[in-house]
């Protein structure tokens, strides 16, 4: 615990039998209360290797909901436990789960109500492998929602998130995609309903085993983005009215 704060870290996991136990290894267990671990109807080994690293929340879809519906699972189940503070970690171990507890600290000392791990921050994104076009589509795709949702996040594409219990309740999370484009109108919805964001910097690994979507999967979820960002500024502007943003939309 944080400041008497429940910890939760939450594993979305598809395929990751060759990373799991790295990113397990790795993560501050004095600080954190509980691991879940949702498997996305993998057909490997990664549900035994969780089960041989001991972690007693294991939730495995009988079919593949895809990315943003294996996190609607994560964050319901974290619910359920009754956490304070929820991280999402990737069990690939692109990002460094040490960071934790710097992340759920921010939240725990009341400062904030969800936490970014940024890869922008610093210079680690090409030093650590991240593919060059992806690179610059994640700066123009960035400085395109700053603008929108007048922000100044240095991304908004990172896999590596923490929020506080609220957020997770108040935000219509059964309203968004099941796709890569949940992690984007996430954030949309986090800063439209007025939460305070901070950013921390996280050096980050692209390697064989680490998950990526290719090309053509990028350009799709980059259209995606520039159309979140479209529906925010016209719901702002009362020119528009989507599920994404409404109140009333479907929780967890």
């Amino acid at each position: 615990m944080l400041h008497n704060k429940k910890i939760a870290v939450v594993l979305p996991a598809y395929h990751a039998e060759k990373t799991l136990t790295m990113t397990y290894n790795d993560i501050p267990f004095d600080v954190v209360d509980e691991v879940i671990l949702v498997d996305d109807h993998s057909s490997d080994a990664t549900v035994e290797v969780g089960r041989r690293l001991g972690i007693k929340h294991i939730v495995v879809h009988e079919r593949n909901t895809g990315y943003g519906g294996n996190q609607k699972t994560c964050y319901a189940e974290a619910l359920k436990l009754k956490a304070d503070i929820i991280v999402m970690v990737h069990p690939d171990y692109q990002y460094a789960p040490r960071l934790i507890t710097a992340m759920a600290s921010m939240i725990a000392s009341g400062e904030y109500d969800a936490v970014l791990g940024s890869r922008i921050l610093g210079t680690g994104a090409l030093k650590g492998g991240m593919p060059f076009y992806k690179y610059v589509s994640n700066r123009f795709l960035t400085l395109f929602e700053n603008m929108l949702l007048r922000e100044k996040f240095s991304e908004y594409h990172t896999g590596y998130r923490a929020f506080g219990a609220k957020v997770l309740q108040t935000l219509p999370l059964r309203e968004n995609s099941d796709d890569f484009i949940f992690d984007n109108e996430m954030l949309a919805q986090t800063v439209y309903f007025g939460f305070r964001i901070g950013e921390i910097s996280c050096p980050t690994k692209y390697f064989a085993e680490a998950s990526s979507i290719n090309f053509s999967r990028s350009a799709v979820y980059g259209l995606g983005v520039l159309l979140t960002a479209v529906k925010f500024k016209l719901e702002k502007l009362g020119l528009g009215h989507f599920s994404i943003f409404n109140k009333n939309g479907k929780r967890l």
